[in-house]
């Protein structure tokens, strides 16, 4: 079975989606940090934003993922590679969303379509050629939260150099 990091890189109409509008691409992380449970941390993709996306624990793309920013918030975003393309695929505004609400949601996605017209196309081409099924935007932002809620609590992101933890992004 081919990775789905190796499939965003090989496939050019995912990785420029997901390079943008999905803020996808670079994987360092200007601070040193580590997980409060001393989990394993790997740091595997970022955006443009100086935000990190981190792989915790052991294992491969199964594993649950953190986001953290460059402001010192964090929030666990998914559980898994898969989970996490699709809620960038389908709402690669959900950094702006904070009350996850459709309304909310739709006001972005006007936002995004008014700059980029052919994005619904391009975000389906993006998908066909990762090989995934795209559930709707309220479907994944209410998976994102009820993962940075529930599960996220287990995760917390620790600024190495002075032990301070970082903010959660998301809260119920």
């Amino acid at each position: 079975m081919e990775s789905l990091m190796a499939a965003v890189r090989e496939r050019d109409e995912a990785a420029r989606f997901l390079a943008w509008p999905g803020d996808f691409d670079r994987g360092d992380h200007v601070e040193e940090v580590h997980l409060a449970s001393g989990a394993a941390l790997e740091g595997f993709a970022g955006d443009g934003a100086g935000g990190t996306y981190f792989f915790c624990g052991e294992g491969g793309e199964e594993r649950p993922i953190l986001y953290a920013d460059s402001e010192g918030g964090a929030a666990l975003v998914a559980i898994g590679l898969r989970e996490l393309l699709r809620l960038l695929l389908v709402a690669p505004w959900w950094r702006d969303c904070q009350a996850f609400t459709e309304e909310e949601s739709l006001k972005r996605a006007a936002e995004y379509l008014e700059d980029m017209p052919d994005l619904v196309a391009r975000r389906d081409r993006a998908a066909a050629a990762l090989g995934l099924d795209l559930p709707d935007h309220m479907e994944v932002l209410g998976r994102l939260q009820e993962v940075a809620v529930g599960e996220g609590g287990n995760f917390v992101l620790i600024l190495t150099p002075e032990g301070y933890p970082y903010e959660p992004l998301i809260s119920s």
